[in-house]
């Protein structure tokens, strides 16, 4: 239950963009302990732990704070954070940590293990995939587990605040502990237990609710299909005229949005951790949807079930008026009722469209082509429900937010925050699209 790779998720840099909220919380967490040792050793104050209680009593104005890089508390007691911001490249720093730059020295099998909701979801996949293609031996590439439930980072009840996936969906239903067991009483000590017979990958399919087992993920018989963007110029909010369809499109207008890094989209659900309320998991998104600054792009009302299982990816073809500004998607689960229930979503920073070891800022004005990983999720949308794609430039306090002055985003300050005007395109030379793994069976 880990990452592949701490430059991209969690703490750090997921589409070369701060993973603010849990990076800080993480850091902050770290200074109570370091305070008490060094108090214990005559090397700080109780000034010093007082100063630690006042910056706690308001925690969301320390995550407004610009520069990023000003946290004195964070300097002088976890200055690790700051190593962190002052590598935003994929460089060596992060590459001797990556455990996907070092699958082939793995030896031994592996059971790989999270939730839909998770920050390690994306990492538990790829050491999965990664150790099946790249292990170093033919015994961790043949046997690697992957278990996958209706979970957070820190609740594997499967029972959010706005959703229940019911009673078989908790970890305690399954003995995910059970089955740990048997996996190391089998590899560690010989135990014949049938461990090896035993289906790769068990899934827990969120709106059908059940768990399933299958023979690799991603699924075998998946079907990546597109769904592309349309609109008549105004997909603005959930009431906008955005639509998603498997239709390409023909001569459309482009979608156009002012992005202001001083009044971002809120972080509302997904697989986070931000320790300001119990804000991860399945949340309803419809505040959200009502902004402006936020395109919609929905399905007809599905006449019959459509099951999602996989791998997601956004392709979106764009034009800024700054030099480099972000772009997020979020795939959404509407509900007859009007709920729209996050799934899985994702961002990229343009800066780092063409690789996350080199920057290279955008013409104003000029078009690209920009392709963001959106994790996976598994989930049936029923009869009766739409599916729902949210574009935006931010999503915060879970990333820090770009300044879109293609300047050094952790240096710079309030007065350095410029608005962007963003365009999303879709038309027949501009074909945006959500590809989708769709899962068909009789």
């Amino acid at each position: 239950m880990t990452t592949s790779n701490y430059y991209q998720t969690p703490n750090r840099h997921e589409g070369g963009v701060f993973e603010l909220g849990c990076a800080f919380f993480w850091s902050l967490s770290m200074v109570p302990e370091e305070v008490q040792r060094r108090l214990r050793q005559g090397r700080a104050s109780q000034e010093q732990m007082g100063a630690f209680m006042h910056a706690m009593g308001d925690p969301e104005a320390l995550l407004s704070h610009l520069p990023l890089v000003d946290q004195p508390l964070l300097r002088e007691f976890a200055p690790f954070y700051l190593d962190w911001l002052n590598h935003p490249t994929y460089d060596e720093y992060w590459k001797r940590i990556a455990h996907s730059e070092f699958y082939e020295q793995m030896t031994v099998p592996a059971f790989n293990m999270g939730g839909w909701y998770d920050l390690f979801l994306g990492g538990t996949l790829a050491n999965y995939t990664g150790m099946k293609q790249r292990g170093g031996s033919a015994l961790a590439r043949a046997h690697q587990r992957l278990v996958i439930g209706p979970w957070s980072h820190i609740n594997s009840t499967g029972v959010f605040p706005e959703r229940s996936y019911g009673l078989m969906a908790s970890s305690e239903a399954i003995d995910l502990e059970g089955m740990q067991l048997r996996w190391h009483d089998h590899w560690l000590k010989g135990e014949e237990n049938g461990v090896e017979e035993d289906k790769p990958v068990k899934i827990f399919v969120m709106g059908l609710d059940q768990w399933r087992d299958e023979e690799d993920w991603p699924l075998p018989d998946t079907q990546y299909r597109p769904y592309y963007l349309h609109s008549g110029g105004h997909a603005n909010s959930a009431t906008g005229n955005g639509t998603l369809s498997p239709d390409a499109p023909a001569e459309e207008p482009e979608d156009v949005y002012l992005y202001d890094p001083r009044h971002p989209v809120p972080t509302v659900g997904g697989a986070i951790l931000i320790d300001l309320a119990p804000v991860e998991g399945p949340r309803d998104q419809r505040a959200v949807e009502a902004r402006e600054d936020v395109l919609c792009y929905s399905t007809p009302v599905l006449e019959k079930p459509v099951e999602v299982t996989g791998p997601i990816a956004l392709v979106l073809y764009i034009s800024s008026s700054a030099r480099d500004t972000d772009f997020t998607g979020k795939l959404v689960n509407v509900y007859p009722d009007g709920r729209a229930e996050i799934l899985t979503d994702g961002i990229l920073r343009a800066r780092y469209r063409e690789s996350f070891t080199e920057a290279k800022l955008l013409e104003p004005g000029q078009i690209y082509e920009l392709r963001l990983d959106l994790w996976a999720t598994s989930n049936l949308f029923k009869a009766g429900h739409r599916i729902r794609l949210e574009v935006s430039s931010s999503n915060f306090p879970r990333f820090d937010r770009n300044t879109n002055t293609g300047g050094v985003i952790e240096r710079q300050t309030e007065k350095d925050l410029v608005q962007a005007v963003n365009r999303i395109y879709h038309d027949a030379a501009h074909p945006s699209h959500l590809i989708l793994p769709i899962i068909e069976r009789n």
